[in-house]
C-alpha cells in the first residue's frame, strides 16, 4: 500500500470537520476525536489503491476515501454505546461515549454519516469525477451501510445475542456487518476511475472476500489477544455469548477459512488488470494481523 496515500487521507478527513468555535462545537470535538483515533484505514487505503489500479487520478478517489472513512467512524461511535455492544474502549482509548456521554456521541456517529453524504454530492466532488460517478457513489455507500447492508448486520447481531446462532446466521452477519463496507470501499475506488462493470465486479468480490477473512482472523484475536495489544476489549463475543465462527467451528478451523477467503480476495484480483501486487500483499497482511 502507498503510504503516500495514508497522509494524503489524513490531512482530507479533518479539512472536511467544521471549526469546532461554533455554539455546536462540542459535537465537532466528538467527530474530530473519533477521527483521530487513527486505525488502520483500511478502507480508504482500499479506494484509493482500486482507483489507481484502474487508472484513475489520487485527488478525484481522495473525496470518496473520506466519506467511507467517516461511514466507518459513525458505525464505531455507535457500536460502542451501551445500548448496543457496550465497549468502554476503542483503539486504545476510552470509546467517544465515555468522553462525550451518550447523547453526544449518538449526535457524532449521526453528523459523520451525513457529511459522508453531503462530500460525495457536492460540487467540487463532481466537478473531480463527474455527475455519473458521484451519484454511482452516493448508490452504492448507501445500499452497503444501509438496512440491507452494515446497518442490518448489527441488528442480525443483537438479535442473535443469547440464542446460539446457526453458521448461516453468522455469516450473513459477516457478510452486512463487515464485508459490506469493505466492498464499498473497492467499489468506489473503481468508481472513481470510473471503470467497467466486470472491473468493479471482481472488487468487490475482494472486499467481500477480505472481509470474511478480517472479521474471522478479529474473532480469533478476541480470544487469543489481550486488551492491551488490541486495543479494546477481548473476550467480548464470549462475554456477551455472541455466536461467532470461532465459537462454532474452532480456531483451527477458523483460520483454515481465514486463508481460503484471503485466496479468493488475491484471485479476484487476476480479473482487473493492471498492478494489484500491493492489493495483494494487503490481503495477506490483513490475515495475518495481531491487532
Amino acid at each position: 500500500m502507498n503510504n503516500t496515500y495514508l497522509s494524503m487521507i489524513e490531512k482530507a478527513l479533518y479539512s472536511y470537520l467544521p471549526s469546532s468555535d461554533i455554539r455546536e462545537g462540542k459535537l465537532i470535538d466528538a467527530m474530530r476525536y473519533s477521527l483521530e483515533a487513527g486505525g488502520k484505514r483500511v478502507r480508504p487505503m482500499l479506494v484509493m489503491e482500486f482507483n489507481a489500479v484502474c487508472g484513475g487520478k489520487p485527488e478525484t478517489a481522495l473525496p470518496f476515501a473520506c466519506a467511507v472513512e467517516m461511514i466507518h467512524t459513525y458505525s464505531l461511535i455507535h457500536d460502542d454505546l451501551p445500548c448496543m455492544d457496550d465497549d468502554d474502549l476503542r483503539r486504545g482509548k476510552p470509546s467517544n461515549h465515555k468522553v462525550f456521554g451518550e447523547d453526544t456521541a449518538l449526535l457524532a456517529g449521526d453528523a459523520l454519516q451525513t457529511l459522508a453524504f453531503e462530500i460525495l454530492s457536492s460540487e467540487k466532488t463532481a466537478a473531480l469525477a463527474g455527475d455519473k460517478a458521484c451519484r454511482k457513489a452516493v448508490n452504492t455507500l448507501a445500499k452497503y451501510s444501509g438496512c440491507v447492508g452494515m446497518a442490518g448486520g448489527q441488528m442480525i447481531d443483537l438479535v442473535s445475542e443469547n440464542t446460539n446462532a446457526p453458521l448461516e446466521v453468522v455469516e450473513e452477519l459477516i457478510g452486512k456487518k463487515t464485508a459490506c463496507l469493505l466492498q464499498a470501499a473497492c467499489e468506489l475506488g473503481c468508481i472513481a476511475a470510473n471503470a467497467d462493470d466486470d472491473r468493479i465486479k471482481a472488487a468487490s468480490e475482494y472486499g467481500r472476500s477480505i472481509g470474511y477473512a478480517f472479521q474471522i482472523q478479529d474473532d480469533i484475536l478476541d480470544i487469543t489477544s489481550t486488551n492491551e495489544v488490541l486495543g479494546k476489549p477481548v473476550g467480548s463475543d464470549d462475554e456477551n455469548n455472541k455466536s461467532t465462527i470461532v465459537s462454532l467451528l474452532g480456531i483451527e478451523q477458523s483460520r483454515k477459512l481465514v486463508d481460503e477467503y484471503t485466496a479468493k480476495a488475491i484471485a479476484a484480483l487476476g480479473r482487473i488488470g493492471g498492478n494489484t501486487k500491493g492489493l495483494s500483499f494487503f490481503a495477506l497482511d490483513l490475515a495475518k494481523r495481531v491487532k
